[in-house]
């Protein structure tokens, strides 16, 4: 493999700029035509150009229209299971949620999510042990996802910026969703009782919300309340990770808006 210094690679950049074709530069300097094609696609992409396919908008950069009541869901799913990442400098960065494949139907809501707030970008699902990674590529993910930061989420502050806050309260059933999605459950308490000398079953309904993240717990009751959803601590083994609505009317307001997962 051949490698070309910084001074031969500005000199076939001032030559494209300058109008000459990527063959007469190969030529003229003696150099692979695709070598002569990547370094100009590079040097458009570095001054704002667009080469080959369209370059996708921003809502917060560019002022493109937004599905706030998508993002709020999909907000929901990265706070509580997503991950932005990015191996290098010269990749896009990558949000991928993590769905089990007990639940294909998250993983069906996460993918329509990704694709109405990025409808311009390919969504994928990589398949992993007992799990999907649902994948969208974006170079704009910590424009909309400003809570990305080194660290384990609960290792750092996690704090809605104004204008998500605004979409939250806009779209709070959403956001709860999304959340209950990611990190929480809906399942069936029973306990037992004696009437009349006979020990009956009695079954009820609740939702249990799991976080270490202190600031995600916080976001998600500061919802509830404003949805008027009844809450309380259930604390296991001294740690009050979990949140639980038990209460009939709570529970039907998220069977309404939420319901389990499928």
């Amino acid at each position: 493999m051949n490698f070309h210094g910084t001074e031969v690679r500005q000199q076939a950049q001032t030559l494209l700029r300058d109008g000459v074709g990527n063959a007469e530069v190969a030529r003229r300097l003696n150099i692979p035509l695709g070598t002569i094609g990547y370094w100009k696609h590079l040097d458009r992409a570095e001054r704002g150009e667009c080469p080959g396919k369209h370059d996708p908008k921003c809502p917060r950069c560019d002022g493109r229209d937004l599905d706030r009541a998508a993002y709020g869901y999909l907000l929901g799913l990265y706070l509580g299971d997503g991950h932005i990442s990015q191996y290098s400098e010269h990749r896009v960065p990558s949000l991928m949620i993590t769905c089990d494949e007990s639940w294909p139907g998250l993983m069906d809501h996460c993918e329509e999510a990704m694709h109405a707030v990025f409808p311009d970008n390919s969504v994928c699902r990589v398949r992993k042990v007992g799990c999907r990674n649902v994948k969208v590529y974006s170079k704009h993910l910590h424009c909309l996802f400003p809570q990305h930061g080194p660290g384990r989420k609960h290792e750092r502050p996690i704090v809605l910026e104004p204008w998500q806050q605004e979409i939250v309260d806009a779209h709070p059933w959403e956001f709860v969703r999304g959340l209950i999605h990611s990190d929480g459950c809906r399942f069936t308490n029973w306990t037992t009782r004696r009437v009349a000398g006979e020990l009956k079953r009695y079954e009820y309904p609740r939702y249990f919300f799991t976080n270490v993240s202190d600031d995600i717990r916080q976001l998600y009751t500061d919802t509830l309340d404003k949805l008027g959803v009844d809450w309380t601590h259930c604390i296991r083994n001294g740690n009050p990770y979990n949140i639980s609505v038990a209460r009939r009317a709570s529970v039907a307001l998220m069977d309404t808006h939420v319901g389990p997962k499928y």
